[in-house]
Order: C-alpha cells, then structure tokens, then sequence
C-alpha cells in the first residue's frame, strides 16, 4: 500500500506529524473557502484522503496552488472608501502553506524586534496596546511609519532572495515561489496572473514581511 511508504522515499522529507499540526491551525482560525468552495466543514469529513493528498504532492514535488479566491473588504480607519484586496486560498492549500509556515517560522522568529507584535506567535494586538499604553508615559512623541501598498508592490526575486537566507531546504524554495505566483480569481471568474504582490489573506504573508523589508530597507541604504 502507497500509503504506508515513508516520507524518506519521496524527494521532500515532509512529515505527517507536520501535515495534521497544520490542519488543526486551520481548523481553529476556521475562515471561509476558495476558489473550490469547499468548507472547512466539508474538507474534514474526507479529513485522511485529503491530507494525504497534500502530504503526497508536497513530498514529491508536484503540488502546485490553486488560484486564490480575490475579496475586497473597505479598510479600517479613515479610509473605509478605500478597498483592500484579500486572498482566501482554498483549505488543503492553507494546509499546504501552514506546514511550510511551521517549518519557517522557528527560523525567522528569533531574527524579528523585540517590539515587533505583528504575526507574531504568542504575541497580539492586545499586547502591543498594553506596551503602548506603558510607554505613552514615558515619551512625549510617536513616529507612525507604514510602507504604502508593501503586500500589493513586493518584489518576488527579492522575497526568493530573503527566503534563501534562512533556508536551504528545496522544497520551501519551490513552493514559496508557486505561492507567489498562484493566480488571483476574481468575482467573475476572471484569472489575474501575478509578476509581483501577494494578496492578504494567505497563511505564509505572516513570513513574508519582516524578513523581506529588513533586507530591502537594508539595500536601499548600501547595506548588503
């Protein structure tokens, strides 16, 4: 039987364990379907046939992403006229994304600001307010700093680049790169294919800042 092979006979040595660690964050965010619209309800009642499916692929180097479902939602604050544009991948591929995302993560985390909350694991809003509100004390200024459309304008040679600083395993290199590349599927079915961006809303886009801007900002001052 296929199914009982070890992960060691496939090109990736990706683990089961990794794969249902995955799902069980998926499953907790909860959120709602892709491009298949399939639930996360109707995902689970097939639960082993589907997460083989994307332990099988991911190991053996064939598994690509679906297009990602586009969203606009009106942004918080004083730009609610103003639209935000979200990706919903669909639920085997947040799996997908979640188990790269728990390999990544122990490796880029210690290398994230002490006052760095955002994405953040065991680390949240309510947090950074209360450090905030601790400090308001202490300073009698603020600087607000935001790079302006960062997730629609980010360079996928120079987030490759980032990626490869941190790793050498081959298949985060692959499908990190396939992710950025998953074309984006609109309210009309139409598909948009992306040379650059990546929609808010995957589970990956949490790695994808810091790192990625740490390095631009550092070359954009000569600094390699």
């Amino acid at each position: 039987n296929g199914r009982n092979e070890v992960s060691q006979t496939k090109p990736f040595c990706i683990s089961k364990k990794s794969v249902m660690a995955a799902w069980e964050r998926v499953k907790a965010n909860k959120g709602s379907y892709g491009v298949d619209e399939e639930s996360i309800e109707h995902f689970e009642k097939n639960l082993k046939d589907n997460l083989y499916k994307v332990w099988n692929r991911l190991s053996s180097g064939s598994y690509f992403s679906p297009a990602v479902r586009a969203v606009k939602i009106a942004k918080s604050g004083g730009q609610r006229q103003q639209k935000r544009l979200l990706g919903i991948p669909t639920i085997s591929d947040r799996v997908a994304q979640g188990i790269a995302k728990l390999y990544l993560e122990p490796l880029v985390e210690r290398k994230f600001h002490e006052n760095s909350y955002g994405y953040r694991p065991r680390k949240s809003a309510v947090d950074a307010v209360g450090v905030a509100r601790k400090r308001c004390w202490q300073y009698n200024w603020v600087i607000d700093l935001d790079i302006k459309g960062f997730f629609d304008n980010l360079n996928h040679n120079l987030m490759m680049k980032a990626v490869r600083v941190h790793t050498k395993e081959k298949w985060i290199y692959l499908y990190v790169e396939r992710w950025l590349n998953a074309p984006l599927q609109l309210e009309d079915g139409t598909l948009v294919q992306r040379k650059k961006g990546t929609p808010q809303g995957g589970l990956c886009k949490a790695l994808h800042k810091p790192p990625y801007a740490k390095k631009v900002l550092m070359q954009s001052k000569g600094y390699k």
